[in-house]
């Protein structure tokens, strides 16, 4: 059996640093999982980790694909299972730590993907109806179908709402009710959730989006902008959406920027949601336990009694 820690929480809450001082004392390597980082290039909008804030601890499904490459919940499984497994034959400790929390579902409850069928036409008919009416015209639909599927999604999300309603009238089903497996017994798994304050958290939000701007991220995306390299999903990410509407004159700097922070904060609500619904999550308040050590050891004592 093989103990894999898995680490949630809003963004900006502070998993990265305690994933790198929790992999230190496990002797583990981390596995990321985060829709937007598995796309190279996309370095300073998704606050993805530096080879310098890695202090040397391996980090897994970063920069694995293009901008303006497609990928999936099912690539994703498949190569965290590939990941996990070969860390495990190092004999460390893989350690699974992101936001996004379909990825982190489909890992440890086994989501079964093989049964599910690929009609191009319908997808290029869906694509084609977001191009013309919008993603929210898209979402309104889903949610005819299923409010509880549309309310998991966000707007920008087109990817997803595209590929929800292509389960949908392919099968009749929602995408999340014939995705459900049994979880491999392979695995045994640590669920770590991270929290604080509400309004603590938004405040470190918008100091990370001033630091994005600083860090040059308005320079990132018109590099990538200008250079075609930036794909439908990578397009509606994040902070790049919305700096590539003032790129195309649509809002001011200013604005850019508070509606970045604005974006991020109902982003980080929309991640609190989905995972406090997760009953098998320990959760800890990263403000009670003070030093960065006793959060650890915490952890370590619960990684122990799996």
């Amino acid at each position: 059996m093989v103990k894999v820690v898995v680490l949630v929480g809003a963004t900006a809450v502070g998993k990265t640093s305690l994933s790198i001082n929790l992999a230190q004392r496990c002797n583990g390597e981390i596995i990321s999982a985060d829709s937007m980082q598995v796309y190279k290039h996309l370095n300073i909008g998704t606050a993805k980790i530096t080879a310098r804030e890695q202090q040397g601890i391996k980090h897994h499904l970063l920069d694995i694909v293009e901008p303006t490459q497609s990928f999936s919940v099912a690539d994703y499984q498949a190569l965290a299972y590939k990941a996990m497994d070969e860390i495990a034959a190092r004999g460390k400790t893989p350690i699974i730590v992101g936001g996004t929390g379909l990825y982190i579902n489909s890992v440890i409850y086994g989501y079964d993907f093989t049964k599910q069928k690929h009609d191009p036409l319908v997808r290029k008919y869906l694509s084609e109806a977001a191009e013309k009416y919008g993603n929210e015209a898209l979402l309104k639909s889903l949610k005819c179908f299923s409010p509880q599927a549309a309310a998991r999604l966000h707007v920008n999300d087109r990817k997803r709402i595209i590929r929800a309603l292509e389960v949908y009238i392919q099968t009749g089903k929602i995408i999340s009710s014939k995705q459900q497996n049994r979880p491999s017994e392979k695995y045994k798994y640590l669920l770590v959730g991270l929290h604080m304050d509400k309004q603590q958290l938004n405040e470190r939000i918008n100091l990370r989006v001033d630091l994005m701007v600083k860090e040059g991220l308005i320079q990132e995306v018109t590099s990538l902008y200008a250079q075609n390299q930036l794909g439908p999903v990578a397009k509606q990410a994040l902070g790049y959406k919305e700096v590539v509407d003032y790129l195309r004159g649509k809002v001011l700097f200013d604005e850019m920027i508070e509606i970045i922070k604005l974006e991020t904060r109902k982003y980080a609500k929309r991640q609190r949601v989905w995972f406090k619904k997760n009953t098998d999550i320990i959760w800890y308040n990263v403000n009670e336990l003070g030093l960065m050590s006793n959060l650890v050891d915490n952890i370590m004592e619960q990684l122990a009694g799996i």
